[in-house]
C-alpha cells in the first residue's frame, strides 16, 4: 500500500520494495488488477501496488520452443506445450505464450488477439487473429458453429461409468476458490460440451477407487466456459488425469507397483479448423510423449490417439447425457 513520501512513480514504489525496475518491463508490476506498463505512471497514497513474483532464475532466460502450425489469412496457429499460460500472468507478460508467438513472427504483442485460451497444464492449438478482420470473421464462425476444436482427455473411472457418447450441458459459475469454476455455481452461464468415450485401459488404478480404469474422451466444447472440459468432467464422474483442481487422480498406482505422476492436465487440443482468408484452416497439434506414455501405461492402445481425432462427437439434438 502506498504511503506518503513512499514516491510518486510506480519505479519509485518498485526500488523502495527492492525489486528490479525490470519488473515492470516483465509486467509484473500491478495497480489493483490492472498491469502497469510504464514506469513514469503516477502513484497516489493509498494505491495497491503488487509486484509478482520473477520466473526462476535458471529458466527466466530461456524461452520454450512454440511450433508454428501457419500463419496466414490474418491468422496465426500455434502448439502450445503444458505448464505454459496462454496470456501474461502474475508472473509477468515475457515468458507467455502470445508474448513467444509475436516474437516468433516479428509482430508486436498487442496486434495478437487471443480468439481461444488453453488453461497452463493444457497443451495444443492456440489460434490467435493478428487484425480486425480476422478476429470479426472467428468470432462469426464460433457463433455459427464452425469454429471446430477437438481436444483428447484421459481420466480414471469406474469402468461403465462413462461409456459411449453423449451431451454435457450443466451452467458453468463460480467456486468459492475465485481461480476455479463450479456447476450450476454464482452467475453460472450455460455450458455445451460434446463427449465420445473412444477407448479404454486393460490396466486398473488400484489406488483410485474400485476397478478404475483408463478411459480416452474426444471432447468438442461447444461454449467456451473458463475450464469448462475441466469441470464438466469432474461433475460427471470422471476428472481428468492430473487435474488436482477437480479431482483429478495426480499419483496412480499399477497393479505392478509402478507409480505414475503425471505433471500436468490430461487434456490436449488436438485439432482446430477455422475459416481462413480462402476457405477452412485445419490445425493439428502432436500428442504431448507424457499422454502417450501414460496413456501406454494404463493399458492404452496407441492407435486410439488417431481414433479419437478423427471421430464424431453427437450433435447437439441428441441430448441423452
Amino acid at each position: 500500500m502506498v504511503r506518503p513520501g513512499d514516491g510518486r512513480t510506480v519505479a519509485d514504489i518498485v526500488r523502495r520494495a527492492g525489486e528490479s525496475p525490470a519488473a515492470i518491463e516483465d509486467g509484473r508490476v500491478f495497480i489493483g488488477k490492472k498491469r502497469v506498463t510504464r514506469a513514469d505512471q503516477l502513484v497516489a497514497a493509498g494505491d495497491a501496488v503488487r509486484i509478482g513474483p520473477g520466473r526462476p532464475p535458471e529458466s527466466s532466460h530461456v524461452a520454450p520452443n512454440v511450433e508454428i502450425l501457419f500463419h496466414e489469412g490474418g491468422l496465426v496457429a500455434c502448439v502450445k506445450p503444458a505448464g505454459l499460460p496462454t496470456v501474461p500472468d502474475h508472473a509477468g507478460s515475457a515468458h507467455s505464450l502470445v508474448a513467444i508467438v509475436a516474437r516468433s513472427i516479428g509482430a508486436k504483442t498487442e496486434y495478437l488477439r487471443v480468439t481461444s485460451r488453453l488453461d497452463r497444464d493444457v497443451s495444443g492449438v492456440v489460434v490467435f487473429a493478428l487484425d480486425p478482420a480476422a478476429e470479426e470473421r472467428l468470432r462469426t464462425a464460433r457463433a455459427e458453429g464452425r469454429y471446430q476444436r477437438r481436444y483428447i482427455g484421459l481420466a480414471l473411472t469406474p469402468a461403465g461409468t462413462l461409456a459411449g457418447e453423449g451431451i454435457w450441458d450443466a451452467p458453468i459459475g463460480r467456486a468459492p476458490d475465485p481461480r476455479l469454476r463450479a456447476v450450476r455455481g454464482p452467475d453460472a452461464k450455460d455450458a455445451t460440451t460434446r463427449w465420445r468415450t473412444i477407448a479404454t485401459g486393460e490396466s486398473s488404478a488400484t489406488n483410485v477407487g474400485p476397478q478404475a480404469i483408463a478411459v480416452m474422451l474426444a471432447v468438442d466444447p461447444v461454449t467456451g466456459r473458463t475450464h469448462q472440459i475441466r469441470v464438466h468432467a469432474s461433475n460427471a464422474g470422471a476428472p481428468l488425469i492430473g487435474d488436482r483442481d477437480y479431482g483429478g487422480p495426480t499419483r496412480i498406482v499399477l497393479p505392478n507397483g509402478r507409480i505414475l505422476a503425471p505433471s500436468r492436465i490430461a487434456l490436449h487440443a488436438a485439432r482446430v479448423i477455422v475459416p481462413g482468408a480462402r476457405g477452412l484452416v485445419e490445425a493439428r497439434a502432436p500428442i504431448p510423449a507424457e499422454l502417450m506414455e501414460t496413456w501406454s501405461a494404463l493399458g492404452g492402445d496407441a492407435g486410439a490417439w488417431e481414433r479419437a481425432i478423427a471421430s464424431e462427437t453427437p450433435p447437439l439434438d441428441s441430448r441423452h447425457a
